[in-house]
């Protein structure tokens, strides 16, 4: 059996009994019942992907996963694809928003290579999984053979494994330029929506390079024909190397009841194609923002997902989920710190039998 197919069978969906519990601790706490709103959602779904009654966050990681991508020899960005390179030199210099931001959360940030056109030789820091050079250009064939996208989904698997230690929380990142590109793709496949309608401005192009966009996603689609009940066949024929890491880490999480914390779009495809192999996977899954691009809305609803704010992200790199972390760490505070009725010595409301 494979690293993929032992994963997917260890992941069970989570217990509800265990977030009934936690949501009677949560009504004997010092506030009005419900009164402290989603992060008390927050908390429940905690006690239920841990199992633990009163979990804690030990370490905190954001995984910024890159990759090129062919497709951006169509001009589909505002940008060139030497920016992934300069990029991650940058994260591994600790001067990007997903550095500042995961600081701020206390979150450690790990660069994985999936696929870099780019040989990083000395680049301390740097987890090296790299299996492509760069995707194939999607608008003249797949963009991954089926097993480069199953060896990139178990490198993220492999990673899940090796960080996952006690009260580990995962957030997900990416960087590739052009990457907005796949990701409309993906969810045009899995959605049957119009590529104009799940597809976005990305780097910010203007009118006549979106028209443009979306015919090479419509190309891309119509050349490729990628089968929406075969996610892996979605993801060989019009994905990228890191969205394939994306979706193995969210895998790995769940099969090690480890929470993990979506970013935006280009992540959410990641764990789209993780849904879409395993929908249980969800139950481990925080949706950390609601991203100005269009698809993403689509890609929620389709997995039931929640975003938790909405602040006009477009980044990427993961620094959504270093928000998002922090307001998971918030909730737990509630949960574990906050006095019952009973320690506190203050009166419940009233019932309507006691107060007659």
């Amino acid at each position: 059996m494979s690293i993929l197919e032992e994963t997917l069978k260890a992941i069970k969906p989570v217990d509800p009994a265990l977030m009934a519990k936690a949501q009677a601790r949560l009504d004997i706490l010092t506030k009005p019942k419900d009164s402290l709103g989603r992060l008390e959602e927050f908390a429940r779904r905690m006690v239920a992907i841990t199992g633990e009654m009163r979990p804690s966050i030990a370490k905190k990681t954001i995984f910024t996963f890159a990759g090129d991508h062919g497709v951006a020899d169509e001009g589909v960005s505002a940008f060139p694809k030497e920016v992934t390179r300069q990029m991650v030199l940058n994260f591994l210099s600790g001067g990007a928003g997903i550095n500042a931001l995961a600081r701020h959360a206390g979150a450690d940030v790990v660069v994985v290579d999936m696929g870099v056109d780019f040989n990083f030789d000395d680049a301390p820091g740097l987890v090296k999984r790299k299996v492509v050079r760069g995707t194939a250009n999607m608008r003249q064939g797949h963009a991954m053979t089926r097993a480069e996208a199953i060896k990139c989904i178990e490198a993220g698997i492999e990673l899940a494994a090796d960080y996952g230690v006690k009260g580990a929380i995962f957030g997900t990142g990416e960087m590739g330029i052009a990457n907005t590109t796949p990701s409309s793709a993906i969810i045009a496949a899995f959605s049957g929506a119009s590529v104009e309608s799940v597809t976005g401005r990305g780097t910010g192009i203007n009118d006549a390079l979106f028209a443009h966009k979306v015919q090479v996603i419509e190309d891309a689609l119509a050349l490729n024909r990628p089968d929406p009940k075969d996610p892996i066949d979605v993801l060989a024929k019009v994905g990228g190397a890191e969205i394939a890491g994306i979706a193995g880490l969210i895998l790995g999480a769940a099969s090690r009841r480890v929470p993990v914390v979506i970013d935006g779009f280009i992540s959410t495809a990641g764990a789209l194609i993780a849904f879409e192999l395993k929908p249980e996977t969800k139950d481990y899954m925080f949706s950390a923002h609601r991203s100005v691009e269009r698809g993403h809305a689509v890609m929620l609803e389709r997995m039931d997902l929640r975003p938790f704010v909405d602040l006009d992200l477009r980044l990427g790199e993961g620094t959504g989920a270093a928000i998002g972390i922090s307001l998971i760490e918030a909730a737990l505070r509630v949960y574990n710190e906050m006095a019952t009725f009973g320690d506190a010595g203050v009166s419940e409301e009233n019932t309507l039998e006691s107060s007659l």
